[in-house]
Formats: C-alpha cells, sequence, structure tokens
C-alpha cells in the first residue's frame, strides 16, 4: 500500500497558505507520488487564521498552541511557517517529538540558533529540508545541470541581484519584517536568502566578503498606532563584494526599495568556455552562451525551459509556462520523497546553517568596514 504522510503546519499567514496549497497539489502534480498527504492540523497564535486552515486549506483540526500539534502522535511532518524569531522553538519541540520538518527560510533569528537546531537535526535522524523553491524552478535545475556539466568551465564572475520596491512608500507601516527583534536583520534575512543560496548551488563557497548597506527610512508608522513613528533598526538596501573559495569574485545586492521591481531576482555566471543569464521575471527560459562555438555563430540563446520536470511530475504539461507557486510544490515534493525513500533532503538545515554563517559574515563586514572571511 502507498505511504500516507501527515503533515501539520505552523502558521498560517501567506507562507502557510502556500505550502498548505502545494501539499494539496502534489497528489495531482505527481501522481500519486511518492504518498498521500494529510493534513491533519493547523497552528496559528491568530484563531481565526487557524479557523481558515480547516475551513479553506482542508486541515482536520486547528489549534493556537505550537506544542499540541508537535506532539500529536498522528503527525508525521511539521512544516514550519512563522517570523524567523519563532522558528527555533517549533523546530527544536517537532524534532524532539520525532517529527520530520521543513522550515521556511532563514532557520532560525541568528547563527547561533541555527547552529543549536543543526545539532539536535543531525542527532534525530530526521528528515529536515529548508524553504529554497528557487532551486526547483526548471531553468535553475537546467543552469546547474550545465555548471555541474562544465559548460561553464572555470567561473570568473557572478553577478546577482534580489530587488523589491514595496518599502519605498514611507508610509508604509513598521511591520514584522522591519523588526529586529522578530526577524534579526532587514533585507539581508528576507530576500538574501534566496539569492545566497543561489551562489552556493551553483558557484561554491564564499571565502572573503564586504558590504555596504543602508536604511533609508528611519522611521515608520507603528502597525498599533499610525499617528506615531517607531525607528527602524533593519536595513533597506545592501551590496556585497564576494571572493569565492574556487578564485572567483561576484558581487551581490538586495533591495526592498528598488522602485519599479516587482520580484526581480537575476544572476549571470560568467567562465571560461560559457555564461549563463536567469530573471526570476522570466521564468521560462534560461539564457546560455558558449564561447566554444564558432564566432560567427556566438551569441546568448534562449532555452526553454518552461516546465520541464522529470518523473514522476505528470501535470501540467511540460509546455506551459512556469508560475510562482509550482516550484513550492516541486520543493515540498522533493521533501516527502526524501521522507517517504529515505534520502537526504537539499538543501537541508546544514546547507542553511552555512547561510547563516554568510550572512551574519556579511553584517560584521558591515559593522567593521573590512573584508571578512567567512
Amino acid at each position: 500500500m502507498q505511504k500516507e504522510i501527515r503533515v501539520g503546519i505552523v502558521g498560517f499567514g501567506q507562507m502557510g497558505r502556500i505550502h498548505a496549497y502545494a501539499y494539496r497539489s502534489i497528489p495531482m502534480y505527481y501522481d500519486g507520488h511518492p504518498c498521500t498527504v494529510k493534513l491533519k492540523c493547523v497552528c496559528d497564535t491568530n484563531e481565526t487564521l487557524a479557523r481558515k486552515g480547516v475551513e479553506q486549506a482542508g486541515f482536520e483540526s486547528s489549534t493556537t498552541n505550537v506544542h499540541d500539534l508537535v506532539t500529536r502522535n498522528d503527525i508525521d511532518v511539521v512544516n514550519i511557517c512563522t517570523p524567523n524569531k519563532m522558528h527555533k522553538e517549533a523546530v527544536l519541540a517537532a524534532l524532539r517529538n520525532g517529527k520530520h520538518v521543513y522550515c521556511e527560510k532563514p532557520l532560525a533569528f541568528n547563527e547561533t540558533e541555527a547552529k543549536e537546531i543543526v545539532e539536535v537535526a543531525e542527532e534525530s535522524g530526521l528528515k529536515h529540508q529548508i524553504t529554497a523553491e528557487y532551486r526547483f524552478i526548471p531553468a535553475i535545475m537546467k543552469a546547474k545541470e550545465l555548471v555541474d556539466a562544465g559548460f561553464v568551465g572555470r567561473v570568473f564572475h557572478f553577478r546577482g541581484v534580489y530587488l523589491h520596491a514595496g518599502y519605498i512608500d514611507p508610509k508604509r507601516p513598521r511591520e514584522w519584517r522591519m523588526q529586529k527583534d522578530v526577524i534579526g536583520g532587514g533585507v539581508l534575512v528576507d530576500l538574501g536568502p534566496h539569492l545566497l543560496d543561489m551562489i552556493h548551488h551553483l558557484v561554491g563557497d564564499v571565502d572573503e566578503v564586504t558590504a555596504t548597506m543602508e536604511t533609508f527610512f528611519k522611521e515608520r508608522p507603528l502597525p498599533e498606532d499610525p499617528g506615531k513613528l517607531g525607528k527602524v533598526e533593519v536595513e533597506d538596501a545592501i551590496t556585497t563584494l564576494l571572493r569565492f573559495k574556487n578564485g572567483a569574485i561576484g558581487t551581490a545586492e538586495m533591495s526592498r526599495v528598488a522602485t519599479g521591481a516587482e520580484d526581480e531576482m537575476r544572476f549571470e555566471i560568467h567562465g571560461q568556455y560559457g555564461a549563463l543569464a536567469f530573471n526570476l521575471m522570466q521564468p521560462n527560459e534560461l539564457l546560455a552562451f558558449d564561447a566554444r562555438e564558432p564566432k560567427g555563430a556566438q551569441g546568448f540563446k534562449k532555452i526553454s525551459t518552461v516546465q520541464k520536470y522529470p518523473p514522476p511530475a505528470a501535470m501540467p504539461a511540460p509546455k506551459f509556462t512556469m508560475g510562482w507557486v509550482r516550484s513550492h510544490v516541486a520543493a515540498l515534493h522533493h521533501f516527502l520523497d526524501c521522507v517517504v525513500n529515505d534520502k537526504r533532503p537539499s538543501p537541508d538545515f546544514r546547507d542553511a546553517l552555512k547561510l547563516h554563517h554568510l550572512m551574519e559574515s556579511i553584517y560584521k563586514s558591515v559593522e567593521t568596514k573590512s573584508w571578512i572571511r567567512v
């Protein structure tokens, strides 16, 4: 008989809803593989949101107490979708109660917490994965395939940006993503994990880093009292210079005040034999340049990747255009496949810890105005 995986989600804001949608979609997108999925319980400290998990997503029950969820015997996987400060307690409780854990990025509030989580996760023998859905876009999967096959050759440059424009309005309230005591940082810990994961995934480990950052709106209206202003202690934008252990150099820029941007994660990789370019706003294609072609035939060529997922992906047909939520479906399918078939998920919590170390090195470089060895 096909294995059944029973899921509990902690946090039913936007990301909790997306993850719930992905779990419900997996049996259809992957023709029943690798398991049947049962949404058993949803937890949110906001009782209204918790009830919506039952009414709208089809969870069997809801709670406002994370302990009630993680101690249940009828749950196999706990999925964490709360603000960063709340990750550690929920992740550790889930692991200590024998649950496999899938956690939104970043793994923890800071590197110290991430180290503690990894130690417990490693001792538990359970499966653990961090959300890095962009790895599961077919264009990125093709880029990884080409890099590993030597298409680019020795890498010289990486340049990447992740740009949003949502914080350009000074009247935007000082929500939790602007509060250092809740999220741990600004755009670097919000958008940064996605771009930095692309760096690790496609180029390799960083050796040294230096950076500069700015908070353009140092005060914002308080959500509980819009007539009053509160201090903003996190950055709006950050730019980094990178030296890689393989000898490459690079840049990584992240901003939430990039006027005109929507969800603009793009990067270029330049190597001795070729180059690759990708833009999240054009997710159906990867651009590739082959320097070994005859001079008259050289140029960036569009590789159409659309939804060319490998089996057991069954729908939609590979020719149809890519959507953002589809990568979440693929990422969670990968995790469940690893749980069912006893494989190592990627990226797991060890990979997430590397991101925390890199982010803290970047912040240290800003503070010291110097290059920092990672």
